[in-house]
This record gives C-alpha cells, sequence and structure tokens, in this order.
C-alpha cells in the first residue's frame, strides 16, 4: 500500500471513529426513542391484536390492524417523542434522534408481529406474539435495571403487569364490541 492509500485508510477510520463518537454522543437520545418505541410497539401491537383478535377473528382485520399500528402510531408516537423533546429543551439534533429512533423501534418491533400472523393460524399466532412480545419487553427490562441498578425482577414483573393490563383491555374492548355489533 502506498503512502496516499495509507491515508485514505487513515481518513476512513477517522470518519468512523467520528460516526461511533456521534453515537455516544446522541446514546440518551437513542435510548429514550428506542425504550418508547420498542414498549409501544410491542404493548400497542399486542392489545389491538387480542382485541381485533376477540372482535373479529379475522386475519386479515389484525393484519391490517397491526399494519396500521406499524405506520400511523409509529409516526404519530414519534412526533409525541419530537414535541416531548423540544418542550425540554433538547438540542435540535437530539430531539431528531430521539424522533427517529422512536419512529424505527415502533416501525419495526410492530412488524415483527406480521410474521406469525402470516405463517400460523390466528389464534396460535396471537398466543406466538403475546410471547415474543413478553420475551422483548422482559429482555428489555432486564437491561434496564441493570443499568439503573434495579432489581430485575422487580422491573420486569412491573412491566409485565402492565403489559397484562393492556392484553385484558385489549381483550375485553374486542369482546365488547363483538357483542355491540
Amino acid at each position: 500500500m502506498g503512502h496516499d492509500g495509507f491515508r485514505a485508510v487513515t481518513a476512513s477510520v477517522r470518519q468512523m471513529a467520528v460516526k461511533v463518537e456521534n453515537i455516544g454522543e446522541h446514546y440518551g437520545s437513542v435510548l429514550r426513542g428506542l425504550s418508547f418505541g420498542l414498549t409501544s410497539g410491542v404493548l400497542t401491537t399486542l392489545g389491538l391484536m387480542v382485541g381485533l383478535n376477540s372482535g373479529t377473528g379475522s386475519d386479515e382485520a389484525v393484519a391490517a390492524g397491526v399494519l396500521t399500528i406499524a405506520t400511523t402510531d409509529a409516526l404519530s408516537d414519534s412526533l409525541g417523542v419530537h414535541v416531548s423533546e423540544e418542550s425540554t429543551g433538547a438540542g435540535t439534533r437530539e430531539i431528531w434522534v430521539a424522533t427517529i429512533a422512536t419512529f424505527l423501534a415502533k416501525f419495526l418491533f410492530a412488524l415483527t408481529f406480521l410474521v406469525p400472523i402470516v405463517l400460523l393460524p390466528l389464534g396460535t399466532a396471537v398466543l406466538v406474539s403475546i410471547a415474543w412480545g413478553a420475551v422483548v419487553l422482559i429482555a428489555f427490562s432486564w437491561y434496564i435495571a441493570h443499568q439503573n441498578g434495579d432489581l430485575a425482577r422487580v422491573v420486569i414483573g412491573e412491566h409485565l403487569l402492565i403489559g397484562a393490563a393492556v392484553l385484558l383491555s385489549g381483550q375485553l374492548a374486542g369482546a365488547g364490541i363483538d357483542r355491540l355489533f
């Protein structure tokens, strides 16, 4: 490798180091967006799935609901995080990092729930989705507890309890709609 090649490689390494440094600089914004998007993506999508399943029993309705949550609710939640970050006086870059992280986390995690709907009978797909959602919540709750020095079982239990309340409300709403119509 000649002198120019060495300079090019060195410049590339420097650019990558700056990008990694920027990620570290915005870690808090990424974590806020990821935390909100992941949690909302899991719980909102599962609540909707359970409700639509009990209210319609239709694969198509549940799949359409998941796709709707993945797009419109991800955009809506990312705007909510954007406005919330603005209200704290955060810098423009931090605001946009949190906004984009929220959208991507919500969008991508919500879309994962389409896989069981496409591959399995609806009742089984909902159960598999609930299990998948629980795994995601447990893993992320453990991470949060570990980062904060809290007891993991307390944080995990709290988050699963809230998740169960979301599922119960979705079930009751769907059953109520089914009875009314």
